[in-house]
C-alpha cells in the first residue's frame, strides 16, 4: 500500500466493515480509519478537517474519507447516546477495538497490510459466527438492531447463542426502550433492503425486541416469506415496508411511530386496498376504475404499478393486464372530455364516463 504523505508518521489503521468485507472477498464499502497516539491539534495541522460532534472525527484533505481518533467510551446514561468518550493519545488500538459491537467488526489493518485481531474476529469470520465483542455490548441498544441487520445481510452466518441471550437481557432490562424511532427506522430500513430480511425479523422476535421497536407489528410466516421474495425481486423500500405491515392492524400507526417516509406510509395503506380489489370474484370496469381512483392512479400511475408488483408477491395478479387497463384510462384527454360538459358541475362526471368507456373497450380484449 502506497504511503500517504498526509498520514506519514501517524499510526493509521483501516477498521470495521471494510476489513471484514475484504476478508469475505466482498465488494468494499466506505473505508473507516482510526488514528492512534495523536491529538486533534496534530490532525488539523496536517490539513484534516474536523467534523466530529461528540468525539473527534476528521475528513482527509484529499480523499475526504473519515479518520477518527482512537477512543474509549464509558456508559454515562440510558440509551445509545448515554456515553462519555475519551480520546487521549495513550488510548491503544486494542482499547478502541474493544468498544466495538461484533468481533467481525473489530479487526484493523495497518497501511502496510498487517492485521490486528485481538478479539478473534478473523476466526469468527472463518466459522461464520456473529459474536459480541464483550460485556459492553449491552450498553448500546442500537447493537441489537445492527445484529439483526447483519443477520439479514450475512445469510450464511449464525449468531452466537450467548450474544442472542445478551440481547434478550437488554430487552428485559428496558435498555431497548431508550431507542428513538428515527434510529430504529435507520437500521430497520437497511435490513429490509438486505438479502434475507426474514432473518432480521427473526432475531428481533427471538430476543423480544420486535414489539418494543415496532409496536403493533404482527409477526406472521407470510410476512417473513414475502420480505425475502421482495428482496429477490429487488422491490423498492416502500414496497418492502408495505409487505412488512401485511398483517399489522394499523400500518399507518406503525409508520408514524417509526417516522417512516411518506411513500412507505402510503404503500402500507394502499396495499391492502389493492389486494382486496384483485381478490374479488368478478372484476368489472367499474370496480377497476374505482380502484384506480382510490389509489390516485391517474396522477400517480407508477405507484400503482409498484403496488401491483408488491401484491404479486403474495397473490396471483397479471401486472400486464392491469397496465393495459391503466393505459386505456390514461389515454383519455381530460381537457377534451371536460369541454363536452354543459356546466362546470358536470365536468368530473363527464371525464369519468369517458375513462370508463375507454376501460370498457379494452376490458374483454
Amino acid at each position: 500500500m502506497m504511503q500517504d504523505p498526509v498520514t506519514e508518521g501517524l499510526q493509521v489503521y483501516i477498521v470495521g466493515g471494510a476489513v471484514r468485507d475484504a476478508l469475505l472477498k466482498r465488494a468494499p464499502g466506505d473505508q473507516d480509519w482510526v488514528v492512534v497516539g495523536t491529538s486533534p491539534e496534530e490532525m488539523i495541522r496536517r490539513g484534516f478537517l474536523p467534523v466530529g460532534g461528540d468525539f473527534p472525527v476528521f475528513l482527509h484533505p484529499r480523499t475526504k474519507q473519515e479518520y477518527a481518533l482512537a477512543r474509549t467510551e464509558r456508559k454515562s446514561g440510558r440509551g445509545y447516546k448515554g456515553f462519555t468518550f475519551y480520546t487521549g493519545t495513550e488510548v491503544t488500538l486494542e482499547e478502541d477495538l474493544k468498544r466495538r459491537d461484533l468481533t467481525v467488526n473489530a479487526i484493523a489493518r495497518s497501511q502496510t497490510g498487517e492485521l490486528f485481531d485481538p478479539l478473534g474476529g478473523v476466526q469468527d469470520i472463518h466459522n461464520r459466527i456473529l459474536r459480541h465483542v464483550g460485556p459492553a455490548f449491552e450498553e448500546d441498544p442500537v447493537r441489537i438492531l445492527r445484529l439483526a441487520r447483519f443477520a439479514a445481510q450475512f445469510v450464511d452466518f449464525s449468531i452466537a447463542p450467548e450474544t442472542l441471550e445478551l440481547c434478550g437481557k437488554m430487552v428485559t432490562q428496558g435498555e431497548v426502550d431508550a431507542l428513538v424511532p428515527e434510529r430504529v427506522w435507520q437500521e430497520l430500513s437497511r435490513g429490509l433492503l438486505c438479502q434475507k430480511p426474514s432473518r432480521m425479523l427473526g432475531v428481533l422476535v427471538e430476543c423480544g425486541a420486535s414489539q418494543r421497536v415496532m409496536p403493533g407489528w404482527i409477526d406472521h410466516r407470510q410476512v417473513r416469506v414475502a420480505s425475502d421474495l421482495a428482496a429477490q425481486r429487488d422491490l423498492p423500500l416502500a414496497c418492502r415496508f408495505a409487505l412488512l405491515c401485511l398483517h399489522t392492524p394499523d400500518p399507518q400507526a406503525l409508520a408514524r411511530h417509526l417516522r417512516a417516509p411518506t411513500e412507505c406510509s402510503a404503500m402500507s395503506r394502499l396495499l391492502p386496498v389493492v389486494l382486496s380489489a384483485i381478490s374479488a370474484s368478478v372484476l368489472t370496469p367499474e370496480s377497476v376504475l374505482a380502484l384506480f381512483e382510490q389509489c390516485d392512479a391517474i396522477r400517480k400511475p407508477a405507484r400503482l404499478v409498484e403496488l401491483l408488483r408488491t401484491a404479486q408477491v403474495v397473490a396471483e395478479v397479471s401486472v400486464e393486464q392491469w397496465q393495459k387497463w391503466l393505459d386505456a384510462v390514461l389515454s383519455i384527454d381530460a381537457g377534451a372530455a371536460a369541454r363536452r360538459a354543459t356546466s362546470p358541475e358536470q365536468i368530473k362526471s363527464v371525464v369519468r364516463v369517458a375513462r370508463l368507456e375507454a376501460l370498457t373497450s379494452v376490458f374483454g380484449a
